[in-house]
């Protein structure tokens, strides 16, 4: 797990998935481990520390059984 600075200018966790994980259908593992449930990164109002997992290869997109429930 690495930790990455993101901003309102990158946009979604979509965004980040797509550029940290190589899938932005993977973007719920980041809002998992942050804590969070909404992919919108629009209320950030300067900079915000992320963890971000390690790629996984073998899941392939969508949101697995009870995730965010």
């Amino acid at each position: 797990m690495q930790d990455i600075i993101v901003s309102a200018a990158d946009i979604s966790l979509f965004h980040v998935a797509a550029r940290e994980l190589g899938n932005a259908s993977q973007w719920w593992r980041i809002a998992q481990v942050n804590g969070m449930t909404d992919p919108d990164l629009g209320w950030i109002s300067e900079t915000v520390v992320l963890k971000v997992p390690a790629v996984e290869s073998d899941l392939v997109s969508g949101l697995p059984d009870g995730v965010l429930e």
